[in-house]
């Protein structure tokens, strides 16, 4: 079953990619799309369909192979918001018939599914604190709520490349193609990981955890950051450079730092290539998008997307927390992000109703808004230690 669940989403992972290409032809079409979508379209919204299914169908075995939901861990987690994102997408898609949000979204959900991949995939038995039917309710609504507010950013994300003059530096530049940076690096990150798996590259060390206990933490790549008191244990392997505090998993923030350095030397070689920023390259995709239209997808999605947040990732996590922890909130850093994400888009929502904030600016705010939920899964996850660490 568990073979099954992994040969369905490498399935989907293909399907996906297909899709994304016919999406590419559509938007070559000059017609009204939401009035007759061209066979392209057409095409493109029934292969991701099937990825769609085949997707579901990894879920469903892998809970079966699991004895739990699969999302349990980041790589589960991580499967099952690219799977909520494809969702909220063809929801949209059948309402506005726009093919350039396909062109854009199913990218972001095979960079999530790539992503995701990166990190242990094995199945293991839910550790006590997880060994709860609200696991389901809470984790399952958080991550589709976060995935409908990120179809905010793709829509802002393509209404700002439209939008954006490149032909001069600027600000809006700058802060664009640090997003497309962000995407970039992500590739790296996966090439690089895939890369070390591939040499089997291992280093152990001996460390002191912040309760003072002797711990071993292993490398899968070379440490730049060490653990707290670390002492390397593998023979043959690269000494860290510096250490850091108990507080920070050491290992997934080396990770992090490799993640951003070899991001800057892929980024840097495509710039070369192109000859121009990459939000420029890609600005002619976006000739024929209707701005009004766009501009909605966004703000419609925010509207959905929010009051499903605020129920998974605050009213839910808090019943759990007050029947696994007996207090339904804490400082947990988890919990806190959680917290800035739900008061950003009630920023939002004020903005865009009581200020008027449309257009660019709101397509602004929902890049930001991505940006703190995409902190929150993975800067939080990786290296702040708390009592989500097992996420």
């Amino acid at each position: 079953m568990a073979a099954l669940s992994s040969n369905l989403l490498f399935a989907a992972f293909i399907l996906y990619l297909a899709a994304t290409f016919l999406f590419g032809g559509a938007i070559r079409d000059k017609r009204k799309e939401y009035k007759k979508p061209s066979k392209w379209a057409t095409a493109g919204i029934a292969i991701t369909i099937l990825a769609f299914a085949a997707q579901v169908g990894y879920f469903i075995t892998r809970w079966i192979a699991s004895g739990h939901a699969p999302v349990s861990n980041l790589f589960e987690f991580t499967t099952f918001f690219g799977m909520m994102l494809v969702l909220a997408f063809i929801v949209l898609y059948f309402i506005y018939k726009v093919s350039v949000l396909g062109l854009f979204t199913l990218p972001v959900a095979l960079l999530l599914i790539a992503y995701a991949s990166m990190f242990p995939t094995d199945i293991s038995p839910l550790i006590p604190a997880l060994q709860s039917s609200w696991l389901h309710i809470h984790v399952t609504t958080a991550a589709l709520g976060q995935a409908i507010l990120a179809i905010s950013f793709i829509a802002g994300v393509i209404y700002l490349i439209r939008t954006v003059d490149q032909t001069k530096n600027s600000k809006k530049t700058f802060w664009l193609e640090v997003v497309m940076f962000t995407l970039v690096a992500t590739i790296a990150f996966i090439a690089m990981t895939s890369t070390f798996r591939m040499m089997d590259y291992e280093a152990v060390y001996k460390w002191t955890d912040k309760n003072e206990q002797n711990a071993e933490m292993i490398y899968n790549m070379p440490a730049l950051v060490g653990p707290h008191k670390g002492e390397l244990l593998t023979e043959g392997k690269m000494e860290a450079l510096v250490e850091v505090p108990a507080l920070i998993s050491a290992r997934k923030l080396n990770t992090v730092i490799w993640s951003i350095g070899t991001g800057l030397l892929l980024y840097g070689a495509i710039r070369l290539i192109l000859r121009k920023r990459i939000s420029a390259f890609l600005q002619p995709l976006t000739k024929n998008v209707n701005l009004d239209l766009v501009d909605e997808i966004g703000y419609r999605s925010v509207t959905i997307g929010f009051p499903v947040f605020t129920l998974g990732a605050l009213i839910f996590a808090m019943i759990w927390a007050q029947i696994a922890w007996t207090r339904f909130w804490g400082w947990d850093p988890k919990e806190v992000w959680a917290l800035i994400t739900w008061l950003f888009y009630a920023a939002y929502l004020h903005l865009r109703l009581s200020k008027g904030w449309q257009g660019e600016k709101s397509a602004w705010l929902a890049v930001i808004g991505f940006a703190i939920i995409m902190f929150n899964l993975i800067f939080v996850n990786l290296v702040i230690a708390g009592l989500h660490s097992y996420a």
